[in-house]
């Protein structure tokens, strides 16, 4: 728990926090492959993926064994391990890696992502409030150019992507990196992420206080502080940091 009496900086996981696949995973995975013949719905997809894991993001946790995100040879291998289960599980060969390059091409296009609709006035709502906004993200390099094109890169200060510093979430050296290129101290801080392990436990394993966002009610047993949208984070940092540092 923080213990500090104001929070001063507040910083963003991406995927799943910010932003999304348009319109959806499933459905860009089905794209893919309706252009090349297959007729396989969205639904579908989104079945082959719960068998894989419950989440997506326990589906990138299985298939992460290495850091992915520090070369697109990295990447491309990593994201080639779950496309050709999830072809496997649809009875889809892909022997010479077509469809695998394909689909790496697609989820690696600007187009194919967009920001949740609170993202923006959450952001703007933070640095109205005189906070600094800063990004810890695991993703590739291109990142940077995606937030760019969105037109909401210069809202974040500082950047940290993964891909660009080669360390990657849990890694408490990427939160300190954050940190020290924010020159705000950890007790200062708050991370607000989508994955309970990555996100909450790897901020608070270096003193920062975390919020999980669970826009899909993923994780309802959660012991800590839990939002549903980013409309509720400036109220909930009011409560982390005045009214629980406040003696009763």
């Amino acid at each position: 728990m923080p213990t500090s009496k104001a929070c001063r900086a507040v910083f963003f996981d991406v995927g799943e926090t910010l932003l999304a696949p348009h319109p959806s995973f499933p459905e860009l995975f089905g794209r893919v492959l309706i252009e090349r013949g297959y007729e396989v719905e969205p639904e579908v997809v989104g079945e082959v993926f719960a068998r894989m894991a419950p989440t997506f993001a326990e589906v990138i946790d299985k298939h992460a064994t290495e850091p992915w995100t520090v070369s697109r040879e990295n990447s491309l291998a990593f994201w080639g391990r779950i496309y050709r289960a999830a072809l496997g599980d649809l009875g889809i060969e892909d022997s010479d890696g077509e469809i695998t390059e394909a689909m790496y091409s697609r989820f690696t296009r600007y187009e194919s992502y967009r920001l949740f609709p609170d993202v923006l006035p959450a952001l703007e709502a933070a640095k109205g409030a005189g906070l600094t906004v800063g990004l810890i993200s695991n993703f590739e390099e291109w990142l940077e150019g995606l937030l760019t094109h969105m037109e909401v890169g210069e809202l974040f200060d500082p950047v940290v992507i993964s891909g660009k510093v080669g360390i990657e979430k849990p890694d408490p050296a990427i939160f300190r990196l954050a940190l020290d290129q924010s020159g705000i101290a950890a007790a200062e801080s708050v991370y607000v992420g989508d994955h309970p392990r990555i996100d909450v436990e790897g901020a608070e394993a270096v003193g920062m206080g975390a919020v999980l966002i669970d826009r899909k009610d993923r994780h309802t047993e959660f012991p800590g502080r839990r939002i549903s949208t980013l409309d509720e984070l400036l109220p909930i940092l009011n409560r982390m940091y005045r009214r629980e540092a406040t003696p009763s």
